[in-house]
């Protein structure tokens, strides 16, 4: 049986095939859609979304990112199956993977400094959050609710975005700010994530 890892190795791969799948079958170079691929995907994904207990903080992140990737290409596919049903094939599908392709690195260029140890109190500011800021703050608030050995099971990356586009918005709408800084600190036992506005 194959470990989490290993697992998630062949899920990367699988994700990465079915881009070129897809790519040739738009160009014209496969008969039928990649069908086969996207199973084993989904049911990799499901498999350890239902043991994502077992998982620790890398693997979890990890996963989340393949996840998020799969989703954005599934979608990106539908609409070009629509449109190649429709007779209307854009040409801009290469640029757009390519954007994915980006994202995807920038997110695993996160992975890799959380990997190192994320030193506190962390702090980082913004005037709008973008989501590579969002993810920095959100691996070191995890990184540290997970050292002051405190629960991490509700916290995901997806209510921790709507958080702290909220919690942005309230504080430059209540102080007239155009920049807001965040603080993660770890005293003890205990991990803090602190908001202020920036002058």
């Amino acid at each position: 049986m194959a470990t989490t890892d290993e697992d998630l190795n062949q899920l990367e791969k699988d994700i990465r095939q079915l881009k070129i799948d897809y790519e040739q079958y738009f160009g014209g170079g496969r008969p039928r859609p990649p069908t086969d691929t996207e199973w084993r995907i989904e049911t990799t994904l499901k498999r350890h979304s239902d043991r994502a207990a077992a998982m620790n903080f890398n693997q979890r992140f990890r996963y989340s990112n393949l996840a998020q990737t799969y989703a954005k290409y599934k979608e990106m596919f539908r609409k070009r199956l629509k449109q190649k049903e429709e007779g209307n094939v854009p040409r801009h599908f290469g640029a757009a993977a390519k954007e994915i392709e980006r994202e995807r690195a920038r997110k695993q260029a996160a992975e890799t400094r959380s990997e190192g140890g994320t030193q506190f109190p962390f702090a980082i500011s913004w005037k709008d959050p973008d989501q590579k800021k969002v993810e920095e703050l959100y691996i070191a608030f995890r990184s540290a609710k997970e050292k002051a050995s405190e629960s991490t099971e509700k916290l995901t990356l997806e209510t921790f975005q709507q958080f702290v586009r909220d919690k942005t918005d309230e504080l430059k709408k209540q102080n007239n700010a155009h920049e807001v800084e965040y603080v993660v600190t770890l005293e003890g036992k205990h991990a803090g994530l602190k908001a202020r506005v920036k002058s």
